[in-house]
């Protein structure tokens, strides 16, 4: 069992979590003990390297997404996205609505209440965030989808 114990690597030892238990000595001289002359005391030892609860997670997420949009590439290459995004959601939405014939008043209604609601929500707050930016590049992509798919169907 001694010879086992001399592979197992520091932070594994760390890691146990029974208190008190005696281990004999052999080639882990850094955990040398001075209470027992034969064997080594091996206690718990919480790490606290990351968050262990759901809760500190959910805490922890608004920072680091703020630390991973600082680059101008990021934002840049996110904004892209969204737009593209707004797009792709356009050209579906007339694709489906468009192909079935069914509930094209709906579909529009709602398309027009959705970009009217985002540009009111957008303008109208006094600083602009980073999300708010992104919400309005879709509303953009969204808008211009509907555009393009509209010149395709007057050709």
């Amino acid at each position: 069992m001694a010879h086992g114990l001399s592979v197992i690597s520091p932070s594994l030892i760390n890691l146990i979590s029974t208190v008190g238990t005696k281990v004999p000595r052999g080639r882990c001289g850094a955990f040398t003990s001075r209470s027992s002359p034969g064997f080594i005391s091996i206690r718990a030892v919480q790490e606290n390297e990351g968050p262990r609860r759901l809760v500190d997670i959910i805490r922890f997420v608004p920072e680091l997404s703020r630390n991973y949009f600082r680059s101008p590439s990021r934002r840049a290459l996110f904004g892209g996205i969204s737009l593209l995004g707004g797009f792709y959601v356009a050209q579906t939405i007339s694709l489906s609505f468009g192909a079935l014939g069914v509930n094209d008043v709906i579909a529009a209604v709602l398309c027009v209440l959705l970009t009217e609601y985002v540009t009111r929500f957008y303008y109208s707050r006094p600083k602009v965030t980073f999300p708010l930016a992104l919400l309005n590049n879709f509303k953009m992509g969204f808008t211009y989808g509907l555009f393009i798919d509209a010149f395709k169907l007057a050709s």
